[in-house]
This record gives structure tokens, C-alpha cells and sequence, in this order.
């Protein structure tokens, strides 16, 4: 089973008129959610990013995306109710960018990571990544030592999104150099993806399952048609 997933990058320093059309779309629950974020730019993020997940969705089903409903599952990984169950999605946010995925058939997981200031990647790698992975980051300089250390967590990130599963139980799954991976719990197998993030961003996409898929990616452009 191949399949095919679609992406959208957006910048948050969306206008005022679109992040007031992500709003419109919400639903009472994460509106009540997102009313009760302290930080205006968590805020502002949530509001983006499941207003674009709403308008993907909304174009994969042909439902006017405020309709569309999803229930947790049992990690807490929203899914569509039916009769939308088919279609899987999945998000993610870092600094001012959002990740929106959607995937017909396949579950997916999408992340995307900020490349921040003053992390010291060597020894968060060394903390959480296996070995082999953990010298692979500690090889790099400074700046490389950065982008190695997103480039393997933003991979494992959205494997652990697909799955549904937990991060802390997966971190020492190894995913470097690998197109197939393997999660610890729950043993399943997993096709990843990086794409192209903007500079300072990277980005990875999975779906469940070892099938090749291919990428369709939308780049900060807001049009909710």
C-alpha cells in the first residue's frame, strides 16, 4: 500500500483577517482551549494550527472544514470521527512556524522543530538518543552539531505521531540513515520522510507501515479555498 501525504508550512505572522478565519473555525472545545493559554503566542499558534489542519482536512472530506469534528484516541492522538475516519491527520508547531498533515488511509505524524539558541545538542543527544545516533551529533561543530540533533528528533517525533504512541518510550529508536524504522513501543514499522523546512526549521513526515509515500507540500501561502 503506497500512499500520499499533504503538507502545509505556514508562518504565524499570519494577517489579522486569517488567523480571525482560523478562529471562526474552531470548535467551542479548543476555543475554550485556546482562551485559556496565558501566552498570547501559544495562543496564536493553536489557533493557526488547527485552523489549517481544518481547512486541509476540509479539502481532503469536501465538508466545510468548521464541521469536521475529532475525538483523542487512546495516547491522546486526535483522530476524525466518522464518516471522516479515513482520512488521518496530524500537526505540529515550533517558533512561528506550523506543520499541518493530512493522509488518506495511512495514519501520519508531521513534525517540525526550530533550530533554538543555547540548546546544547550534544548533550540532549547523548541524554536521549541511542549511541551510534548521540556520536553522529556530537561529530558536528557547533551549528551542525544543531541541525543533525533536529534533523534526527523532528524524524522520530513524527514516527511517534503516526503511531499514536509515547516519545519518552521511542526516543532510542534509531532513525538516522534509515527511509523504514522500527518503533520500541509499540513494535510497529514506519516509513519517513525529511522535507524542506525554511532555514532554521527542519521538518519530517511518517506514516504507518513500510510502503513508499510521496509528499505534496503547500509553503506559507494562505489561501482557504
Amino acid at each position: 500500500m503506497t500512499g500520499t501525504v499533504r503538507v502545509w508550512l505556514i508562518r504565524t505572522s499570519l494577517p489579522q483577517s486569517a488567523v480571525g478565519q482560523c478562529w471562526e473555525l474552531l470548535d467551542a472545545g479548543e476555543r475554550a482551549h485556546a482562551v485559556g493559554m496565558d501566552d498570547p503566542g501559544d495562543r496564536l499558534r493553536f489557533t493557526v494550527a488547527h485552523g489549517a489542519l481544518r481547512i486541509l482536512a476540509g479539502r481532503e472530506t469536501g465538508v466545510p472544514p468548521g464541521e469536521l469534528r475529532w475525538v483523542a484516541g487512546p495516547h491522546g492522538k486526535p483522530g476524525l470521527l466518522e464518516p471522516w475516519s479515513w482520512l488521518h491527520t496530524s500537526m505540529s508547531h515550533s517558533g512561528e512556524m506550523v506543520a499541518a498533515a493530512v493522509s488518506p488511509g495511512r495514519p501520519v505524524g508531521v513534525d517540525i522543530q526550530e533550530l533554538v539558541p543555547g540548546l546544547d545538542p550534544v548533550r540532549m543527544a547523548a541524554r536521549f538518543f541511542p549511541p551510534a545516533e548521540a556520536s553522529y551529533v556530537a561529530g558536528g561543530g557547533p551549528d551542525e552539531a544543531s541541525e543533525r540533533f533536529a534533523a534526527l528528533w523532528t524524524r522520530k517525533e513524527a514516527v511517534v505521531k503516526a503511531s499514536g504512541g509515547l516519545l519518552w518510550a521511542n526516543l532510542r529508536m534509531l532513525v538516522r540513515n534509515r527511509d523504514v524504522v522500527c518503533l520500541v513501543e509499540p513494535p510497529l514499522l514506519h516509513r519517513v520522510a525529511e522535507f524542506a523546512a525554511p532555514p532554521g526549521f527542519r521538518a519530517a513526515v511518517a506514516l504507518t507501515g513500510d510502503a513508499p509515500f510521496t509528499v505534496t507540500k503547500e509553503d506559507g501561502l494562505w489561501d482557504p479555498r
